[in-house]
């Protein structure tokens, strides 16, 4: 995960308040992740930040456990789920690596926004793996900084080094797929918006 909850600690009211950039393709893609969906299914979000995603996909499904290393993050989150009267959802400041639930705990794992934040990403998906029952299912999106141009190619290491930014990974789509894959995932679906936008991928575990 990223090295420090500070930089997300200060951005979370900020991030809260901010519109969605492209309305277009969040909707698609909670079109996409709902059709995988059913009732009784157990959940996880890791990387869940104030918890939007979670508290929408919270009635289509028995339970979710939606994760942030930013407790600031989760206090949004938790005031949000009040304020929605939704009580399936369950959120907690942790990292996914902190997770201590045994193998086989959830249907479908959630990780938006969050793969290029990882310092560690191989291991990050072999516990998603781990965590998973079998046939579970992994959806993901995620900024492939390496195809958004040279300037993001360039600057985001450098400002990652200088921690004006947090820890951002730099790989493209073909590394993301394989990483998925070698990490003992099929992947089903993988949807691109278009130029400059984060990678949509569901991917089933063997």
């Amino acid at each position: 995960m990223p090295r420090s909850p500070f930089f997300w600690n200060i951005m979370a009211r900020r991030y809260a308040r901010q519109p969605i950039a492209d309305e277009a393709s969040y909707q698609r893609k909670l079109e996409i992740t709902q059709s995988y969906l059913r009732p009784e299914m157990e959940l996880l979000e890791f990387g869940c930040g104030t918890g939007s995603t979670a508290l929408i996909h919270a009635p289509h499904v028995r339970h979710i456990q939606a994760i942030d290393f930013s407790p600031r993050m989760i206090e949004i989150a938790r005031q949000r789920a009040a304020d929605a009267r939704t009580s399936n959802v369950t959120f907690q400041t942790a990292t996914i690596e902190e997770l201590a639930e045994p193998g086989g705990s959830y249907d479908a794992i959630l990780g938006l926004s969050i793969i290029h934040l990882l310092e560690d990403r191989a291991a990050v998906l072999g516990k998603v793996h781990g965590l998973l029952k079998p046939g579970g299912l992994f959806v993901s999106s995620t900024a492939c900084i390496a195809e958004m141009g040279w300037l993001p190619r360039f600057l985001v290491p450098v400002l990652s080094a200088l921690r004006i930014l947090p820890n951002i990974s730099v790989f493209d789509r073909p590394r993301l797929i394989r990483d998925l894959e070698e990490a003992g995932f099929t992947i089903e679906q993988n949807w691109h918006p278009g130029p400059g936008k984060a990678v949509f991928i569901v991917a089933r575990k063997r």
